[in-house]
């Protein structure tokens, strides 16, 4: 059995750093009928752990986010590859639209872990 608790201890809440990657949900396809506005191709990203950016002019379906929404935080963080919060296909749950979003991993970035909401 081994104790880490010397190692933790000599690291401050200040010195520690959370390994994050920034997304970008894209709209994939759409094999229902679009009644959203949204397209292929539109998209928004996640960056620094949680600032949600949309393109100016643009929009997205706040159903369409619902949905993606609460696997964010896993697709931000190492996963392994065969646990299914590594898919990175998610769907609305409109069943009339079928719409698909992709989520893509744009870069790693290091965060000061006091810095995290």
């Amino acid at each position: 059995m081994s104790d880490d608790t010397g190692d933790r201890a000599g690291k401050t809440a200040a010195g520690r750093r959370t390994e994050l990657s920034d997304l970008r949900v894209v709209v994939d396809r759409i094999e229902g009928r679009s009644v959203c506005g949204l397209a292929p191709g539109d998209s928004f990203d996640v960056s620094c752990s949680s600032r949600l950016t949309i393109p100016e002019g643009r929009h997205f379906c706040i159903y369409a986010l619902s949905a993606v929404l609460p696997l964010l935080p896993a697709a931000q963080r190492s996963v392994d590859p065969d646990d299914w919060l590594a898919s990175d296909e998610v769907a609305c749950p409109d069943p009339e639209e079928r719409l698909i979003m992709r989520i893509e991993r744009l870069g790693r970035r290091s965060i000061p872990t006091e810095e995290l909401t």
